[in-house]
């Protein structure tokens, strides 16, 4: 797996969005957030997601082990992650 991050303009301010490429059919959903430093452990990305502050799709999503694939996108706290595969 390999992040390519990258900062866009989103109209605001405190948006930015982030691609992260796998080499996998799917990454579970909470180690998009740590990965992506959007949480500093999988524990807090688990607890993150638990409390239904994490977005799937525009969806909230509280499966912490939910099956993420190219085409997704996360979005936690204004800033967002674009899945993509490098297959």
């Amino acid at each position: 797996m390999t992040s390519a991050m990258q900062d866009l303009n989103t109209g605001s301010k405190n948006e930015s969005q982030q691609v992260l490429e796998i080499n996998t059919n799917c990454i579970e959903l909470y180690k998009v957030l740590k990965l992506e430093g959007l949480a500093d452990s999988g524990g807090m990305a688990k607890m993150l997601i638990g409390k239904g502050l994490v977005y799937v799709n525009g969806q909230i999503e509280t499966r912490k082990r939910k099956k993420i694939i190219a085409g997704d996108t996360v979005k936690y706290e204004g800033k967002q992650v674009s899945i993509r595969s490098n297959k």
